[in-house]
């Protein structure tokens, strides 16, 4: 069978899936090892039994709205690599907003960083890749999602201090920042999202009642953990920024608050200093 044949019946058989042709190109291209952009140059070319089964099987979980990121185990981000798959949030490109920010301020530094809720890694092994100078600890509750993080540092070349830990229960030392993108999503909201993002690791996802159980948590407990003006850098949710503020305000151990924009100019990263 050609490219082109096999394509036709997977264009038939997603016509009510969410940007089809983009997750048909990318499953064709990790399938067929071919970039995305050379698939059209490539259509005639022939494609073997086993080939064909694997597209047919992603073509059925598309279907039933499991992530493509889940179905190649692969998604981009900070231009490095990283394997994902139901165990663990898929980065995003609002995440890199945080991880930028850490990197532009503190490029020239020699500093000590703790990734809360690591999830794949994502975070820490970018800060580590553009801040190689730096040591990096990075924590989460999950066995599972820890072993992603592991083997994606190794993926990608970076030395992590990864540690099993429900937030600050087995952190020991201090740090210049702590960093974390946490479970921000309000309980009842979860169940209204895209089906795709429902097929996410709930644990990454729900904030509790009014999204901000972990925030609270956070900020109750890294003041123990950071060094003297040492700062938190949070990623927030598009409508959490006041709420966040507030928290901020009632605890008299924090000062300075400054809030940075995504590029769809919603309010995306809270940073705070001790």
């Amino acid at each position: 069978m050609k490219i082109k044949e096999i394509q036709k019946i997977v264009n038939d058989e997603l016509k009510n899936i969410k940007e089809a042709n983009l997750k048909i190109r990318i499953l064709f291209s990790k399938v067929l090892n071919i970039p995305k952009e050379f698939l059209l140059a490539h259509s005639e070319d022939e494609i073997d039994d086993n080939q064909k089964e694997k597209i047919l099987e992603g073509i059925k979980k598309l279907n039933d709205n499991i992530p493509i990121q889940y179905i190649i185990n692969e998604q981009e981000f900070m231009g490095l690599k990283f394997f994902v798959d139901e165990n663990v949030l898929i980065p995003q490109p609002d995440t890199e907003i945080l991880v930028e920010q850490i990197i532009n301020n503190y490029k020239e530094r020699k500093i000590k960083i703790l990734d809360l809720c690591t999830g794949s890694g994502c975070i820490a092994i970018s800060l580590k890749h553009y801040l190689p100078q730096s040591e990096i600890f990075a924590s989460d509750i999950s066995e599972k999602a820890l072993n992603i993080a592991q083997n994606n540092a190794k993926q990608n070349n970076t030395e992590i201090n990864f540690i099993k830990s429900d937030l600050f229960q087995n952190i020991q030392d201090e740090f210049d920042i702590i960093v974390s993108n946490p479970p921000y999503i309000k309980t009842d909201i979860i169940k209204t999202l895209d089906e795709e993002v429902q097929n996410e690791p709930i644990i990454a996802l729900d904030g509790g009642n009014d999204g901000l159980d972990f925030y609270k948590k956070i900020l109750k407990e890294a003041y123990n953990y950071l060094k003297d003006e040492g700062k938190l850098y949070l990623e927030i949710g598009y409508d959490q920024k006041e709420d966040l503020i507030n928290l901020y305000k009632n605890d008299k151990r924090y000062k300075n608050i400054e809030c940075i924009k995504d590029l769809a100019n919603n309010d995306r990263v809270i940073i705070i200093e001790k």
